[in-house]
């Protein structure tokens, strides 16, 4: 693979091992936990669940949606961490399309470790990948290489924007995810 620069990884290569204290290091328990929201990449919240943006992209706007519970088990989730993780999964489309405006989406859970690709397999957790036509071209194929036209500090901007923007939001700062409200 040939090389590409991309000096602003280097703060996840340096970082601190600060998640050593989650439960059995998960990122997805410590995360949301923390002051800095916008630092920690949490752009939103509901009563059982989070979005997280992703810090290896496959696309501007990558996203996970994560129940709070840590479990690798999806059917370990309660009736309302289920509801709560499934609506929240629908916001989270909403509001990738006001802010991105993509054509269309990849949507999915890694259960069960190794053969299904997840690097966090005992916290169950959706994929949102907004998609756009012609969004793979020849990089990857020729040169083993994906190209990320955006950086995730811009893309949190923009979905930050897009939950405060929607009905029932409460917005408490600009470090601060957006506390959604889910019922109905």
């Amino acid at each position: 693979m040939e090389q590409l620069f991309a000096p602003w990884r280097i703060e996840w290569v340096t970082r601190d091992d600060a998640d050593a204290d989650a439960v059995d290091g998960c990122p997805f328990c410590v995360l949301p936990e923390r002051d800095d929201h916008r630092e920690n990449l949490i752009v939103a919240r509901s009563d059982h669940a989070f979005v997280v943006l992703n810090n290896y992209p496959y696309n501007p706007g990558h996203a996970m949606v994560v129940p709070d519970r840590h479990d690798g088990d999806y059917r370990a989730l309660d009736a309302d961490e289920l509801l709560d993780h499934a609506r929240l999964k629908q916001r989270t489309v909403d509001a990738m399309e006001a802010a991105f405006d993509p054509d269309a989406f990849n949507m999915g859970l890694n259960l069960g470790g190794g053969p299904a690709g997840g690097s966090i397999d005992d916290h169950v957790h959706t994929h949102v990948v907004p998609r756009w036509d012609g969004d793979t071209n020849f990089m990857p194929v020729v040169a083993d290489t994906k190209v990320i036209v955006e950086a995730v500090a811009d893309t949190y901007d923009r979905l930050h924007a897009a939950f405060a923007a929607q009905p029932d939001a409460t917005v408490p700062g600009d470090e601060r995810a957006v506390s959604l409200e889910l019922v109905d």
